[in-house]
């Protein structure tokens, strides 16, 4: 990875959109434990063609299809550490080829994270959506360690630790990060209302432990309901001077239990959904957001009403 004193994220705006329901969009199988994880290991020809698309669409920054692999996850399946190793280096090489293709024909700058989901999401039962762990803070740390280990020596630009459910969990990403200074990231919450993280913390408090962390270029929001953006981003703004991402879910709900998704109207009746999105990208801009993209069931129409919408 760049050192993260080198690292130049000057006209990055636009964030790409979901990954792993854009795919069984596409006809791909996701039902297994390693979500999106499956097709990186199957077909990871439609992983790197949905992200050129994204770039194509108006993304500056592509995040890889790694949110899901771990060695934990691995194991589950039969499978080794060290194909889980494999499979997280794999997922740059794929995004770093759609780099490559877009720059063929385009100079427009962009970049590239690697995509890490919490420890909830290796137990795939919905748990980063609650953040009740069954392990200590050192295992937690441990786990952490292992991914930014194998994901050092790629082309990502940062990392993204995505979804995190609680202050304990980002503390130990701070911690396991400490072991390779020279790594920029990023750490992204997801929050059950318009104050608090999933597992309860204030997200103002949140964002004033993490401010003090230097590697931490950005902190931001994802997986939650698009409503819930403006009063989460202030109370983010009023904490921290980084960098803020918001990358929100279309506003359905996912149901862990029954591995669907349950629809949420968050529009006014009739409306557009992708002019309502244009409106309310606007406002999360007004609201302090740097960084705006789109998570779970939105895709590159999203993407393009958010470059439209930012005028970027």
């Amino acid at each position: 990875m760049k050192p993260r004193r080198q690292l130049n994220l000057t006209g990055l705006r636009v964030l790409d959109g979901g990954l792993a329901t854009e795919l069984e969009a596409e006809g791909c199988d996701i039902s297994g434990p390693l979500w999106s994880g499956h097709v990186l290991r199957e077909h990871p020809e439609k992983i790197e063609a949905l992200h050129l698309t994204y770039l194509l669409s108006g993304a500056d920054c592509i995040s890889t299809a790694s949110y899901q692999i771990s060695r934990e996850g691995f194991f589950e399946i039969g499978l080794t550490e060290a194909e889980a190793i494999e499979a997280l280096r794999l997922s740059v090489d794929l995004a770093e080829r759609a780099c490559t293709k877009f720059h063929q024909k385009y100079r427009r700058p962009v970049w590239l994270a690697a995509s890490l989901g919490p420890y909830g999401a290796a137990l795939h039962n919905g748990a980063e959506y609650h953040g009740h762990y069954s392990i200590d803070q050192a295992a937690l740390t441990a786990f952490h360690q292992r991914r930014i280990r194998a994901l050092a020596t790629t082309k990502a630009d940062f990392l993204l630790f995505e979804t995190v459910p609680s202050l304990d969990e980002a503390r130990a990403i701070v911690t396991a990060l400490a072991g390779a200074p020279d790594i920029a990231a990023a750490i992204s919450f997801t929050c059950k209302d318009d104050h608090r993280t999933a597992h309860g913390e204030d997200i103002a408090e949140c964002a004033a432990v993490l401010d003090r962390c230097e590697q931490l270029i950005a902190i931001g929001l994802n997986c939650f309901a698009p409503a819930l953006g403006v009063p989460l981003l202030r109370r983010l703004r009023s904490a921290t001077t980084k960098k803020i991402a918001v990358y929100p879910n279309s506003g359905e709900k996912w149901d862990a239990d029954s591995r669907s998704w349950s629809a949420s109207a968050h529009q006014d009746a009739g409306q557009n959904p992708l002019d309502h999105w244009k409106i309310l990208t606007r406002k999360w801009r007004d609201a302090g957001a740097d960084w705006i993209g789109g998570c779970c069931r939105t895709g590159p129409a999203h993407i393009q009403a958010t470059r439209a919408a930012l005028g970027a």
